[in-house]
C-alpha cells in the first residue's frame, strides 16, 4: 500500500517518514486496578512522540495543544480516561441541543418523520387526497400533503437524516471522549446497516444512539445481541420476517381459515372484521416464511468470518433458531398488531412465550419448534426466545470470532496487514475476558508489534477521517456539518449510507487512487481558503498571530503545527513548488473533473485526462517552469490570506497528511 502511495505521489507530492515508537507493559497497583507504563525511550522515541501516535490512533487527530496536554497529563492516564470514556462534553451537549429528533424513540420518529408512502396512504384515509387523482396533478398533491404534514406536526424524513449526520460530525470533532466515538464508528462499520434501505432508515438514528455507542467499549456479547434486537438491524436483514416454515402463520399462499387467524392474534375473531384483517395479514411482511439473510450475516461478517468453519446447513438451522425474532409494532402500519397486543395483555402473552424488550418483540407463534442443531450444538425443540440468545451467545464466544473480532480491531488500529502474532494475544485475551473490548485493546496496545515502527502511519484516513481530522487539527468552528458531510461524499465516503452489510473496507487501497487524491487537495484548498460555508478556521491564531516572512516559513511552520512528531524534511521539499502556483486551486479543481484537454499545437484528437494534464503540470512546476494554457484565477471567497491558505491547504492535502 505504501509504494501504491507512492507512485500516486507524483499528483500530490507524497513523502514517508518513519519513526519508531516503544512497547509498554502492564503493572498492577496495589488495589488490583491497572496502570500503564509506555517504555518508548527504549526505542528512541521521545515522549512528545509517543503521544502524538496515541492520538493518531485513538483519535480523530490531534487539537492544537493537544500533545501538550497528553504529555502533562501523562500518556497511561490519558489512555486509561478515554477507556473509561466519561470526559465530560458539555459544550458538545449544547450543540446538539438544537437537534430536537435525536432524543426522539423509534416510535416517536415512525409518527414524526413518516414515510412518504405512509403519508399518502394516511392523506387519502383522511379524505384530503382523492386517491384517483393521485398521478393525475403530482405538483397539486405534493403541495397538498406538504400542507397536510405540517397541520399534523409531520416533517420529511430526510430532516430527521440531516439532524442525524450533523450530529455525527459534531460529535466526532468535538468530543473529549475520543476512542467512544473512533469505537463507535468501527462497531456501526462491523454491524452495518444503511439508510438506502426505507424499511430500516428510519430507526438508524436510536440503532446508533441506544445500541452501538453505549456498548462500544463494552463486552462483544453484549453488542451482538443488542445489534440483533434492534428494529434497524431486523429490517435491514429481514429477519422480522422470518417464520417458522412449518407454522401456519406463514402460510401466505393458502388461504387463511378463521380458526388460523384467531391463533394468530390468540382471541376470538368476529365474522365483520375478519375480512379486514385477512387482507391485512396477508400483506404484512410478517408472514414471508423463513428468511436466512441474518442467520448467514451474523455468522459471516459479525461473528465467525467466512473461513469460520460453519456450512450452509448451519446457516439455515441458525435462521430456524431465530424464527420469531420480530419487531413490536411500531407507527402507522403497526396501529393494528399493537391494538390486538394491547387487548390480548402483556401477562397473556408471556405465558404463551412472547418476549417484549423496548422495540423488540419474540413471537412465540412464528417460531421454528422443532429441535435444530448449529455447529454441532443442538437447540431446542420449543425453548422460544433463549434458543436464540444462546445461539448468539455461542456465537459470540467461538474462538473463530475471536480471531476474526481482534483481526478486525488490529486493521483498525495498527494497520492494513497486522501480524498474526498480534492477533493471536488479543484473541487470547478475547476469549479470557469474556469479550471484554477494553481488555482487548488494553493487549492490543501492550504488545511491542503495536509500536513496531512498519506501523506508523501505516493507515490511510478514510475520507470522514480526513474531515474531521483537519478540522481539529486547525481548530475550526463548525457552524454548518453538513457542509463537511458534502465534502466527505464528494471524496468518496456517505456515511451511513454504504449499502452492503459488510461496511466501508478499512483498507487503504480501498480510499486511495488519482481521482481521490485530487479531491483531497481541493478539500484542503477550499477548508483553508475559507470556501466552505459555516465551517471557519483562523489560520493566523494557530501560529499565534505571528506573521510567516514568506510562503516557504509559512509551510515550515505549519506542517510542524499540523502534522507534529514528524520528519518533514523531504515533505517540505516535495510541497515547496507548489507554494508560488497562483492557480494551484483551479487547477485541483479542474483535476478533479471529468474535462478532456488538448496540448497546444497537437491534433484534436490527442486528449489527455485532468489527472494526467495536472500531473504534466506538476511536473513543469517542479522544473520551475510555468505550466501551459492556464489562466490566473483566485479561488472565490478566499481569506484574506490567500497565500497562507494554499499553504495550509497543499499541507492538508499532500498524501503525508493522509497518513495516521
Amino acid at each position: 500500500m505504501k509504494n501504491t502511495i507512492k507512485h500516486i505521489c507524483c499528483i500530490a507530492l507524497l513523502s514517508l517518514g518513519i519513526v519508531s515508537l516503544s512497547s509498554f507493559f502492564i503493572v498492577h497497583s496495589h488495589n488490583s486496578s491497572f496502570r500503564w507504563r509506555f517504555p518508548y525511550e527504549r526505542q528512541g522515541l521521545t515522549e512528545r512522540q509517543a503521544a502524538a501516535h496515541l492520538l493518531s490512533r485513538f483519535t480523530y487527530g490531534a487539537t492544537p495543544g493537544e500533545i501538550d496536554e497528553v504529555v502533562k497529563s501523562g500518556l497511561e492516564n490519558w489512555f486509561k480516561h478515554q477507556m473509561e470514556a466519561n470526559l465530560p462534553d458539555d459544550s458538545l451537549k449544547r450543540m446538539l441541543s438544537q437537534y430536537d429528533a435525536l432524543s426522539l424513540s423509534n416510535t416517536q420518529v415512525a409518527k414524526e418523520f413518516p414515510k412518504n408512502a405512509q403519508v399518502l396512504r394516511m392523506a387519502i384515509s383522511a379524505g384530503v387526497v382523492n386517491k384517483d387523482s393521485v398521478k393525475a396533478d403530482q405538483k397539486a398533491y405534493r403541495d397538498v400533503l406538504q400542507n397536510y404534514m405540517q397541520q399534523n406536526g409531520m416533517k420529511p424524513e430526510q430532516e430527521l437524516f440531516r439532524q442525524f449526520i450533523n450530529q455525527k460530525i459534531l460529535r466526532a470533532a468535538y468530543t473529549n471522549n475520543q476512542l467512544q466515538e473512533v469505537m463507535t464508528s468501527f462497531w456501526f462499520n462491523h454491524f452495518n446497516v444503511s439508510l438506502t434501505k426505507n424499511d430500516c432508515a428510519q430507526f438508524i438514528p436510536a440503532y446508533e444512539r441506544d445500541v452501538i455507542r453505549p456498548n462500544a467499549l463494552g463486552k462483544f456479547n453484549d453488542i451482538l445481541l443488542a445489534t440483533a434486537k434492534s428494529p434497524a438491524m431486523l429490517y435491514y436483514l429481514d429477519n422480522f420476517t422470518s417464520s417458522a416454515a412449518n407454522n401456519d402463520m406463514q402460510a401466505a399462499k393458502k388461504p387463511i381459515r378463521a380458526t388460523q387467524l384467531q391463533n394468530m392474534i390468540g382471541q376470538p375473531v368476529d365474522t365483520g372484521r375478519r375480512a379486514t384483517l385477512m387482507t391485512k395479514l396477508k400483506k404484512a411482511k410478517g408472514i414471508q416464511g423463513l428468511n436466512e439473510n441474518y442467520a448467514r450475516e451474523v455468522m459471516e461478517l459479525h461473528t465467525l468470518g467466512v473461513d469460520g468453519g460453519y456450512t450452509q446447513q448451519d446457516v439455515t438451522q441458525a435462521a430456524k433458531v431465530l424464527t420469531g425474532w420480530t419487531i413490536y409494532p411500531i407507527g402507522e402500519y403497526g396501529k393494528l398488531g399493537k391494538n390486538i397486543m394491547d387487548k390480548i395483555g402483556t401477562d397473556r402473552l408471556e405465558k404463551r412465550g412472547f418476549v417484549r424488550d423496548s422495540d423488540f418483540l419474540f413471537n412465540a407463534n412464528r417460531h421454528d419448534k422443532t429441535e435444530k442443531v448449529v455447529l454441532g450444538k443442538h437447540f431446542g425443540p420449543d425453548e422460544g426466545y433463549q434458543e436464540g440468545v444462546q445461539l448468539l451467545t455461542m456465537l459470540a464466544h467461538s474462538p473463530a470470532t475471536a480471531k476474526f473480532i481482534s483481526r478486525k480491531i488490529a486493521v483498525r488500529f495498527v494497520s492494513d496487514t497486522p501480524p498474526q502474532s498480534l492477533i493471536d494475544k488479543m484473541a487470547k485475551t478475547f476469549l479470557d475476558k469474556d469479550g471484554d473490548i477494553k481488555q482487548v485493546l488494553i493487549t492490543m496496545v501492550s504488545a511491542p508489534e503495536f509500536w513496531s515502527p512498519s506501523t506508523l502511519r501505516e493507515k490511510t484516513k478514510s475520507p470522514f477521517e480526513l474531515a474531521i481530522g483537519s478540522v481539529r487539527s486547525l481548530h475550526a468552528t463548525i457552524q454548518q456539518p453538513y457542509q463537511l458531510y458534502n465534502w466527505i461524499n464528494k471524496m468518496g465516503e456517505k456515511v451511513y449510507y454504504y449499502q452492503a452489510p459488510t461496511g466501508f473496507p478499512d483498507k487503504g487501497q480501498y480510499w486511495i487512487n488519482t481521482g481521490s487524491l485530487l479531491n483531497r487537495m481541493n478539500f484542503g484548498l477550499a477548508l483553508a481558503t475559507g470556501r466552505i460555508p459555516g465551517v471557519k478556521v483562523d489560520l493566523a491564531a494557530l501560529n499565534n498571530h505571528h506573521e510567516p516572512e514568506s510562503a516557504q516559513a509559512a509551510l515550515t511552520i505549519y506542517s510542524k503545527l499540523i502534522m507534529p512528531e514528524r520528519k518533514l524534511d523531504e515533505t517540505i521539499k516535495r510541497l515547496t513548488p507548489l507554494l508560488t502556483d497562483p492557480n494551484l486551486a483551479q487547477r485541483v479543481d479542474e483535476a478533479s473533473s471529468n474535462k478532456l484537454y488538448v496540448k497546444e499545437g497537437q491534433p484534436a484528437s490527442m486528449t489527455m485526462t485532468a489527472p494526467e494534464k495536472m500531473m504534466a503540470d506538476n511536473k513543469l512546476a517542479a522544473q520551475g517552469k510555468q505550466p501551459n494554457n492556464i489562466t490566473a484565477m483566485q479561488p472565490k471567497g478566499a481569506n484574506n490570506n490567500s497565500m497562507l491558505g494554499q499553504v495550509v491547504g497543499v499541507i492538508i492535502g499532500s498524501p503525508e497528511y493522509q497518513r495516521r
